[in-house]
């Protein structure tokens, strides 16, 4: 080959090369994820044999059998009583109906006001309006708890209010004895939204302590899952003995329950209240049982792999964005992962954020989304009727994601990166 053309075939080569180099600078090769961040926790074989059992026998129903002893739902009903350290337990089709169980069994009346987070799911201020009552939102912080200050000023501007309904959001306690304090100036009976912090402690007990009342769920997306499902739990022998009777203990039938009160506190009951057939089936427990046994040790695991995302987010990107604060006093369990994007950032770059994690295998959630369930201005069958600024203006830069505990710990390093790539891309674009 003449020299000339060997020059000229390797002077193109090093261009292509300098071209590609380039390229690649400008358009670095992104990260991408290909695992569901829906992926729900599997029910161990244990719960899997027990419910095919319970069908192979057709045995469903909580109450088709002899006694409380032989009942699934009664011998799950202990085992989670028994977690939380709760005197009673009723368990139920969900954690919706838990929660308009709790008030309607606490005393509210038609028209009562309930003072409950600004931040929450929707199915709350639903349950409310189920139960009879009238939501009144009290704001949230940006560590996502209900905030004490406006707590303070609700409940003087409100002399009516009777209880305050409040949620554990995405497992986050606020100081539960400055809210407890609260409540018992003003005479208001404190109820707990614990659908969130199954596994979360205050102080030396289980969260739902603190508030007469505690509701938790077996959602699919929760630390048990049933697909649905809650429990109601109290030390309060009479809202036990009413949550039993509203939920389908009709006639005698308190009687298969192991985690109520005895057959004095029921009385008449069964003919006094109605019955809204809101129990939990046999199935749903069955699967649920074995889940309990391992609530601790997933604890572990979910904390730790969230103690490794939060440290290397904040490490590349702190400047851009924060991660809420845990209130001095509560254990967590980080089964999901929650940012505040900084106010620094644009509307549409935080949208561009959004975009480009989805591009990218990685569905981010803004709480404050117009679609966004638990964002409050979609409550319009129990709209604010006070400015909520504080927690409007968090919930614009309010982001969520879910943690599934059967991910590689590989997949939370690309998870971190496609967060910053996409961050990084809506920033500078």
């Amino acid at each position: 080959m003449p020299a000339t053309r060997f020059t000229q075939l390797a002077l193109a080569t090093i261009f292509a090369l300098a071209a590609t180099s380039d390229a690649l600078l400008t358009n670095p090769v992104r990260t991408t994820i290909t695992r569901d961040i829906k992926t729900p926790d599997p029910v161990p074989q244990a719960g899997i044999d027990e419910a095919v059992s319970l069908m192979s026998t057709g045995r469903m129903y909580r109450y088709n059998v002899k006694d409380a002893a032989s009942s699934t739902v009664s011998k799950c009903e202990v085992e989670i009583a028994k977690y939380t350290g709760h005197k009673y337990c009723v368990a139920l089709n969900s954690c919706g109906s838990a929660i308009m169980l709790m008030m309607k069994c606490a005393g509210l009346q038609p028209g009562d006001e309930v003072l409950s987070n600004a931040f929450t799911f929707g199915a709350v201020p639903s349950a409310i309006e189920h139960a009879g009552g009238k939501a009144v939102y009290v704001e949230s912080d940006y560590n996502h708890c209900m905030d004490i200050d406006d707590l303070e000023k609700k409940l003087v501007e409100y002399p009516n209010v009777k209880f305050c309904l409040i949620s554990h959001m995405r497992g986050k306690l606020a100081d539960m004895d400055k809210v407890k304090d609260a409540c018992d100036r003003h005479n208001v009976v404190l109820l707990e939204d614990c659908a969130h912090s199954l596994g979360v402690s205050w102080k030396d007990k289980h969260s739902g302590h603190i508030g007469k009342v505690a509701a938790i769920s077996s959602q699919s997306y929760k630390m048990i899952n049933s697909g649905e499902g809650g429990f109601l739990l109290t030390d309060d022998a009479e809202i036990a003995a009413k949550c039993a009777v509203y939920a389908g203990a009709y006639e005698a039938l308190a009687a298969k329950h192991t985690t109520v009160p005895g057959p004095e506190v029921f009385g008449d009951l069964p003919n006094q209240i109605p019955n809204y057939s809101v129990r939990m089936s046999a199935l749903a427990a069955a699967v649920i049982r074995p889940q309990i046994l391992t609530l601790d040790e997933r604890r572990e695991k979910y904390n730790k792999r969230y103690a490794f995302v939060t440290e290397k987010l904040v490490e590349r990107k702190g400047q851009y964005l924060s991660i809420p604060v845990n209130t001095p006093g509560m254990t967590p369990v980080h089964d999901s992962l929650q940012i505040n994007l900084s106010h620094d950032i644009t509307d549409e770059q935080v949208q561009k954020f959004l975009d480009e994690t989805a591009a990218h295998g990685l569905p981010v959630e803004l709480f404050g989304h117009k679609s966004n369930a638990r964002n409050f201005v979609n409550w319009g069958f129990a709209p604010a009727e006070d400015p909520l600024p504080l927690t409007a203006k968090m919930l614009s830069r309010a982001c969520d994601v879910r943690l599934p505990l059967m991910w590689d710990d590989e997949d939370f390093e690309d998870m971190v990166d496609v967060l910053c790539e996409s961050l990084d891309a809506a920033i500078e674009e």
